[in-house]
């Protein structure tokens, strides 16, 4: 089924991701910042940056798990369009509702690699990211957070994920995609990484999206005392 669309103006191999997440909230300092004001002895704008590391933590965790785009309520990914583009043979291939639900799940995996790579780029941002008008992103919306973030990455995470979700393709040499391929006219891997990396990242963004969303509606669950402070109060 398509991602669900948020109001926004989707192992070891999953503890790497979590591992190079967290070294970037690290570094950031925001896991245990100082502060410097309005509440507490913490400024708004750090409760904003722990409101979106976290968010984004739980976002990757679940995402970078075996089946985490597939099995997530809001972030599994759609067949991407470039699989639309067939006739004939291709035409009788992906009517068939096995091939086209093996190869869509086989492409929700893919994707996991593309958020391990994203993962530390988002966790970079957080860190850096300038934060004009805190209070009113406390205020804001469910999702009020993330689509700040969002509109200030403004699509980089796609860049990011090709070379990962290339790589996985090709190492992976996966039956299912290279038969799918093989009979789309001038399509290769990297236009197939490309479709892929676009429905990952709305997916990813979705699933922060959610996980501030349900922070902002149970903070006492995060034991975070600055966001349950702040977000208790606003």
């Amino acid at each position: 089924m398509p991602a669900k669309e948020w109001n926004m103006t989707a192992l070891p191999n999953n503890s790497i991701a979590r591992r190079h997440f967290l070294a970037g909230a690290a570094a950031a300092g925001v896991l245990a910042l100082p502060g410097c004001a309005s509440m507490g002895g913490y400024s708004f704008t750090d409760a904003i940056r722990r409101l979106l590391m976290l968010s984004a933590d739980n976002a990757f965790d679940r995402l970078t798990a075996p089946g985490g785009f597939w099995d997530s309520q809001v972030a599994r990914i759609a067949l991407p369009e470039l699989y639309g583009r067939r006739g004939g043979v291709m035409q009788g291939i992906l009517t068939s509702e096995a091939f086209r639900s093996q190869l869509h799940r086989r492409l929700n995996i893919f994707a996991e690699e593309g958020a391990r790579r994203a993962a530390p780029v988002v966790a970079e941002t957080v860190r850096t990211i300038g934060i004009a008008n805190a209070v009113a992103l406390i205020r804001g919306g469910p999702t009020a957070a993330t689509s700040f973030l969002r509109d200030n990455m403004a699509g980089s995470l796609v860049n990011v994920m090709i070379p990962a979700l290339g790589d996985a393709m090709r190492v992976a040499r996966d039956p299912l995609v290279g038969q799918a391929l093989s009979l789309l006219a001038g399509v290769d891997i990297g236009d197939a990484a490309q479709s892929l990396a676009m429905g990952a990242d709305n997916a990813i963004w979705y699933q922060i999206g959610a996980e501030e969303a349900d922070i902002r509606a149970n903070p006492q669950k995060t034991n975070d005392p600055v966001l349950m402070g702040v977000l208790k109060v606003l």
